[in-house]
């Protein structure tokens, strides 16, 4: 990953919109290529939706949300509010375009389209943030862990063949284990379980939080500016965007990066790229002082969520809903974790469990945008990363970086085209260096 001054093709004055995993590592790395930047979002680095994900830098997750069985899924996550992936119905008819897109995404065809693009990013992640990490000075920060799916039922581990195929197709290590090794390898969970399958490509932060402010912070002292303000539109010169007007006044760029993740949808659109972008609002429960330990981060086959070992405690990640992306949290849905996993963990204390939600940025084919846009050379989208938004925050960072300095960058960015949302567009493919071909 080169990050030298010498590296960019010129100093340019930068606008990076979003303050998250995607949009710290995107700044930093802008900043470590010499050009002025500055990093505007109304929280603090790291506060909106990756302050609460499971913490997990995965390199195995090339299995896009919609699949063949998603149909069959509809009515359950319509009328079962209990359900891993519940849809509001008072914003059914919002979400009703997202919702016909997703089922499109779950056509054979596309799943396999979706799952090899995919693998050309996602098993680089921890690579990516390797430099990342050693250059902030956080790399004590991330440990490897790996994922440890568990199943108490012969029909939960059926339901995962398909995952699970998809990964070993696409070289991921996926090894099944015996109940023996499964009690090895982690002691405490209850001995419930009939099968086991553990993936080795998956490293655990201490917290997801504190890893971006590392990050951030490394970025400030490269130079590159934190404006805590809210941005709210975008000035244009004949045509052109020139500058950001934020609460604290108008920000001037050359170039401007929209890393804004659930809410980079409205910006998209102001310059001419409509996106099917919704929030896919996600809930956790924090443990402060559970009284048990795991090794792995463990996910559940049975009841869809994770577990996973922070410095401040276990977390219990996974459940869903699709709702508009400023709707109000409903707390219950994290509180039902506890019981689920007490089912898990004999002995887990949730005394001072901490209820959270953040909305993902969840488009339907589970690609993120990395692109240019194709009205204005001087923006680059950068959102849409669903699950995956800390693990492929440092691959975005570079490939964006590479874009401004007009490197070639080091992953084919075509699937991830923002013009494949525009049917006016598609025809005029991007070539493998990002550039549009004539």
């Amino acid at each position: 990953m080169p990050r030298t001054r010498e590296s960019a093709m010129s100093t340019e004055t930068i606008v990076v919109l979003g303050a998250g995993a995607v949009g710290v590592c995107t700044a930093f790395q802008l900043a470590r290529d010499g050009h002025a930047v500055t990093l505007i979002d109304r929280l603090e680095p790291g506060g909106g939706c990756s302050r609460g994900n499971a913490g997990l830098i995965q390199s195995a997750s090339v299995v896009p949300v919609a699949t063949p069985g998603t149909l069959a899924a509809v009515p359950r996550m319509l009328l079962d509010p209990d359900q891993p992936l519940f849809v509001r119905w008072r914003h059914l008819p919002t979400l009703a375009p997202y919702l016909l897109r997703f089922l499109l995404a779950a056509r054979p065809a596309q799943v396999e389209a979706s799952s090899r693009a995919l693998a050309t990013i996602v098993p680089h992640a921890y690579e990516a943030w390797r430099p990342v990490l050693a250059a902030a000075g956080a790399a004590d920060l991330v440990r490897p862990a790996g994922e440890l799916h568990v199943y108490e039922t012969d029909a939960a581990r059926r339901g995962a063949d398909f995952a699970m195929a998809t990964r070993r197709a696409r070289g991921v290590e996926v090894r099944e284990l015996t109940v023996a090794e499964l009690a090895e390898l982690e002691p405490a969970l209850a001995p419930i379980f009939r099968h086991a399958v553990y993936l080795p490509a998956a490293h655990q932060t201490a917290d997801p939080f504190v890893v971006v402010g590392a990050v951030a912070q490394a970025f400030a002292a490269a130079g590159g500016r934190i404006l805590r303000a809210a941005a709210t539109d975008l000035r244009f010169v004949e045509g052109r965007p020139t500058a950001v007007v934020t609460e604290a006044g108008d920000v001037p760029f050359d170039r401007l990066v929209i890393a804004l993740g659930a809410h980079s949808k409205p910006w998209a659109r102001r310059l001419g790229s409509p996106v099917p972008l919704d929030a896919e609002r996600g809930y956790h429960l924090m443990l402060p002082e559970p009284g048990v330990s795991l090794n792995t981060a463990v996910v559940s086959g049975d009841f869809k969520f994770a577990m996973t070992r922070l410095a401040g405690g276990l977390r219990l990640a996974g459940t869903a809903e699709l709702a508009t992306v400023d709707a109000a949290p409903d707390e219950r849905r994290a509180r039902r974790l506890l019981p689920l996993a007490r089912r898990l963990l004999p002995g887990l204390d949730g005394r001072g469990a901490v209820p959270w939600m953040g909305p993902r940025p969840s488009l339907p084919d589970s690609l993120p945008v990395i692109s240019r846009s194709p009205h204005h050379p001087s923006v680059v989208f950068a959102f849409g990363h669903g699950h995956s938004g800390l693990s492929l925050a440092a691959l975005t960072g570079a490939a964006v970086a590479d874009l401004v300095a007009g490197r070639p960058p080091a992953h084919d960015l075509a699937p991830f085209d923002i013009r494949r949302f525009d049917r006016r567009l598609r025809a005029a493919r991007p070539t493998a260096s990002g550039s549009f071909a004539p």
